[in-house]
Formats: structure tokens, sequence, C-alpha cells
């Protein structure tokens, strides 16, 4: 069965940077687009990264120029390095495979 576990969330300042993975299995995880989503309190679930087969990525306008996400075929696995993040970034983040799969989600906190 399909499985996507997101780690690396957590706690940070304003200004700072954290690493998100997400382990993907069940599928053959080059063949499909991945992307990452995030929902703060009240809010609805939102873009924020896409990455595509064929390494093409895009972006929510939010965050362009701050995150970064890639992916890596051999380790069945794609990231999201978010730099000089903002109160703003905080929610849960998700992993997502264009099957329509999620994972359970990581929190991450961007005090001011």
């Amino acid at each position: 069965q399909v499985q996507l576990v997101e780690s690396g969330g957590g706690l940070v300042q304003a200004g700072g940077s954290l690493r998100l993975s997400c382990a993907a299995s069940g599928f053959v995880f080059s063949f499909r687009g991945m992307g990452w989503y995030r929902q703060a309190s009240g809010k609805q679930r939102e873009l924020v990264a896409t990455i595509a087969t064929s390494g093409r990525t895009n972006y929510a306008d939010s965050v362009k120029g701050r995150f970064t996400i890639s992916r890596d075929n051999a380790k069945n696995t794609v990231y999201l390095q978010m730099n000089s993040l903002k109160p703003e970034d905080t929610a849960v983040y998700y992993c997502n495979v264009d099957l329509g799969y999620w994972g359970q989600g990581t929190q991450v906190t961007v005090s001011s």
C-alpha cells in the first residue's frame, strides 16, 4: 500500500531554516509527481511546491525564492528545504503523491 512518511518539522525562529523529508513506498516513485502542501490552523490546505518526474518544479508565490523542493529517486524521498522562515509559514506540512495519497503531516512552527 502507498505510504508517505514526513519528518523534519519543528520549532524555529523567524529567519531560520528547516528541511522536511517525505519517504515514500508502495508505488514506483520515479514515475510519479510529488508535492508539499500546508494547512494553517483555521485555514484551507494550500499548495506549497510540486516536482514532476522530469524535475520541473512549481512554487506558491508566497514561498518562491525561500523554499526549494527536490527529489532523490534512488531513496524514494522528496525534500522541502525551507529558508528565511516567517511566522506565517507556521502550519502542518503534508506530502502528496499525484495518485491522491497524503502523509500524516509534520508540524512547522515559526516564532517571531
